[in-house]
């Protein structure tokens, strides 16, 4: 058992933090922005809230943390009552947030020059992944610091690996991103087409599912896109702001993405359709409109 603190509960991070009790059996602290949403969670898996990141991170083996982005991050690490100002040396940082890899890079040299460690370990696998607790974990930093946390990351954690330093998690989720966003689209325009062609879109996609088309999306999506159906996971607006952080990489490293930022630009018009709430299957709307 150790003693944890998780910052940020949203949609992810409240079934993370929860299965760091109920499967890890950790002591938990958590912090959320709205207070009542840490009692809610307190009086659900019996743990206990703090007021601040600070206050949450005093005392904690690990800080685990999952916020929105890099202006989240940096304010409660390093803002007022941030984290790390709470942080006890050789206290490991764990940061679950889809964030650039230079804000990695900057807070792992903070935490550094502090005397604790920092990992970024940003995920894969949705809600429905935080909630069961199988997501893919990608991470960054120093490889004994990463010994000490994987034990308890794999309380919501059905894989988990070390991909490089600080920075190398950020820029491996970029590589996730990047994947799912051309996929979403061709199975977009298969099930588009399948239509226009007049065939049975679920014998079709039976069919398919078994040769080399296969894929997660195609086995766990199709049915609901082609039902147009697309509140069963992560958000338009998420996609559109994991798609920037990856283009804003390209641009630094020379990588070429035609792909990813014409996906891009399709996602900014599902927004105009008033999608930004639907999941990322909602391509499929822009061709059937």
């Amino acid at each position: 058992m150790a003693k944890v603190a998780f910052l940020g509960l949203g949609v992810m991070g409240f079934p993370m933090a929860g299965h760091l009790v109920a499967k890890g059996g950790h002591d938990v602290t958590v912090y959320n922005r709205s207070a009542a949403k840490a009692q809610a969670w307190a009086d659900k898996f019996k743990g206990k809230t703090a007021a601040t990141p600070k206050a949450a991170a005093e005392g904690q083996d690990f800080v685990m943390c999952c916020v929105g982005n890099d202006t989240d991050l940096r304010a409660v690490t390093i803002g007022k009552d941030g984290a790390f100002a709470g942080m006890t040396k050789g206290a490991v940082f764990v940061d679950h947030t889809t964030a650039s890899a230079e804000v990695a890079r900057e807070l792992n040299e903070a935490a550094t020059k502090a005397g604790f460690s920092f990992i970024d370990a940003p995920v894969s696998g949705g809600q429905a992944g935080a909630e069961n607790g199988v997501l893919t974990v990608m991470c960054g930093g120093d490889d004994a610091a990463y010994k000490r946390a994987e034990p308890v990351i794999a309380a919501y954690a059905r894989m988990c690996k070390l991909l490089g330093p600080a920075g190398a998690g950020q820029l491996t989720k970029m590589v996730n991103q990047i994947c799912i966003a051309g996929l979403v689209q061709g199975l977009s325009e298969g099930i588009h087409f399948a239509k226009k062609a007049g065939l049975d879109v679920e014998a079709v996609i039976e069919t398919i599912s078994k040769g080399a088309a296969q894929s997660w999306q195609m086995e766990n999506r199709y049915k609901t896109m082609n039902a147009n159906k697309f509140d069963f996971g992560f958000a338009v607006d998420w996609m559109r702001k994991d798609l920037s952080i990856c283009l804003t990489e390209a641009r630094n490293n020379g990588a070429n993405l035609p792909v990813a930022a014409l996906v891009d630009q399709f996602y900014a018009e599902v927004q105009k359709m008033g999608g930004k709430r639907w999941d990322t299957s909602s391509l499929v709307a822009r061709l059937d409109r």
